[in-house]
């Protein structure tokens, strides 16, 4: 079973809140703070701050179009992605790849045939990436035959 938005995890609080975000408020307090700010946008900043809120009404639009399940999805092969990106590393960073399988993990497993059509291939890919993830973290640990042995 699938773990639904209203599901005790989320409502005690157990996902941490993200801070640090700017946010269009936290802009123009800065721009109001700034000494040299006089009350009125030029032209050029104007027009660009309408461009962008247009562009972003229609980012909306298009979103809203498309079902959430393919957007899920499509988090869930950029967090696939991000973990692949981590083991390739040289040395490879098990700590980060080990945080973006356990997020695909949380959506994967915990949404389940929820994702829809393309659930078994999420599964899979899951799968792969503890293999790829296991396979990495025995080979960095084992040394290789002829290595110098680690400090004693």
């Amino acid at each position: 079973m699938g773990v639904s938005p209203t599901s005790p995890q989320l409502l005690l609080g157990r996902v941490p809140q993200v801070t640090g975000e700017t946010s269009d408020d936290d802009l123009f307090d800065d721009m109001l703070l700034n000494d040299h700010y006089d009350g009125h946008l030029d032209d050029g900043i104007a027009e660009t701050i309408e461009e962008a809120q247009v562009a972003m009404a229609e980012a909306r639009a298009r979103l809203a179009d498309v079902p959430a399940e393919v957007v899920v999805t499509n988090h869930v092969m950029g967090l696939y992605e991000l973990a692949a990106i981590h083991l390739s590393a040289s040395p490879p960073d098990l700590v980060q790849s080990a945080l973006a399988i356990d997020a695909v993990a949380c959506l994967v497993d915990g949404l389940g045939d929820r994702l829809g059509e393309e659930a078994p291939t999420m599964r899979d890919a899951l799968n792969n990436i503890r293999l790829a993830f296991v396979q990495i973290k025995s080979a960095v640990a084992t040394p290789e035959p002829g290595d110098a042995p680690g400090p004693t």
